[in-house]
């Protein structure tokens, strides 16, 4: 039998905390996701202020980010006009995104799950997702 490894419930909470951390660091309110090895919501938070309508593009940038095992920023790279993932965002009924802020969650070399953060700037995002993923 294969044995999966994920994200439970204390290691998600661990990872928003080490984001939201970040997140107060840098005066950016943002929501903040955590998903598991399948892709599903582990767990959320959206700090004080952060937009409500980044609630789902959190969610759906750790998605990404554990459906394809590469940080969204790097998706993004290869997903303009003329590049081999090009339309990707149409995929998965849209929840694919192609915009910082998503990173894969690795425990010795393997991706565990993912997370997610939306409501800054996309520097911001990254740098509190990357911050995130630290706290696993």
């Amino acid at each position: 039998m294969t044995t999966i490894e994920t994200v439970s419930l204390d290691e998600a909470r661990r990872v928003i905390e080490a984001g939201e951390k970040k997140a107060r660091d840098i005066g950016q309110p943002s929501n903040i996701a955590v998903v598991d090895h399948g892709g599903n919501l582990v767990a959320h938070i959206r700090m004080d202020d952060a937009w409500i309508g980044s609630v789902d593009i959190s969610i759906n940038k750790a998605f990404t980010a554990r459906a394809f095992d590469i940080t969204t920023q790097d998706l993004a790279e290869n997903a303009g006009p003329g590049a081999q993932f090009f339309g990707i965002s149409g995929s998965n009924q849209g929840r694919v995104m192609i915009f910082a802020g998503g990173v894969p969650l690795y425990r010795d070399g393997k991706v565990v799950g993912g997370v997610g953060v939306s409501g800054g700037s996309g520097e911001q995002d990254q740098t509190v997702a990357e911050a995130a993923a630290a706290g696993l």
